[in-house]
């Protein structure tokens, strides 16, 4: 874990990788795509959850085949799906205090939205410190794993992609960070989308918990 002593930009992913999957919290988003769709093609929520996940798996993101096919409005779809309660989410003051002990840059890059990240890092009481955040309306509405927004992201934050490392819960989220020369990091999740090509040797580091890695670097760091 030496080589991550040289890190000067720690690049987050958040739903699933800031908050452990096991909370369900996508759970609640993913219930409010469904509600969506449902309700604006006037269908039941079997068909609208069939719909939704073909787009997911043909785009990389639901919103993105609602845009290419239906001429959806992006702002009206993600203020519908990262509107959650997610109050009974626990405070993470582990988490919270590795974060604190990383001076280097710490940005957010999530295909869901400025809002759901203030949502999010607000309620695990880890807002305040991130340096910035990097959502879908940055990209123009071109999700992760495309190559586009990664490029955007490196644009927006001055990022030395040499110096820079991700950390995903998605394995095939890595390939084009690592391809632009990043350091990557998956925290293992075990659904079947989230796992596949998690075996490719353009992962660095495989890791069960994003705590317990930030504490043995900066352990490292401070030895």
């Amino acid at each position: 874990m030496k080589d991550l002593l040289n890190i000067k930009y720690w690049i987050f992913d958040l739903d699933n990788t800031l908050y452990s999957g096991q909370t369900k919290v996508f759970a609640e988003v993913d219930k409010k795509m469904s509600s969506f769709i449902s309700k604006k093609f006037n269908i039941d929520l079997k068909k609208a959850k069939e719909m939704q996940k073909k787009y997911f798996y043909e785009y990389g993101t639901t919103l993105s085949g609602l845009m290419n096919h239906d001429n959806i409005d992006p702002q009206e779809f993600l203020e519908f799906v990262h509107d959650i309660d997610i109050s009974w989410l626990p405070k993470d003051e582990l988490l919270r205090n590795e974060l604190i002990k990383i001076k280097e840059k710490k940005i957010i890059f999530t295909n869901g939205s400025h809002a759901h990240v203030k949502n999010i890092t607000k309620q695990l009481g880890i807002d305040g410190l991130f340096d910035g955040a990097f959502d879908i309306t940055d990209a123009g509405f071109i999700p992760k794993p495309h190559l586009e927004p990664y490029k955007k992201l490196i644009k927006k934050f001055d990022i030395n992609p040499y110096q820079s490392i991700l950390i995903e819960d998605i394995a095939h989220n890595l390939e084009q960070a690592k391809n632009l020369g990043m350091k990557t990091c998956w925290l293992e999740n075990d659904e079947s989308f989230a796992k596949k090509d998690s075996d490719k040797l353009y992962i660095d580091y495989k890791i069960k918990s994003l705590y317990g890695f930030l504490q043995s670097v900066n352990i490292i760091k401070n030895n």
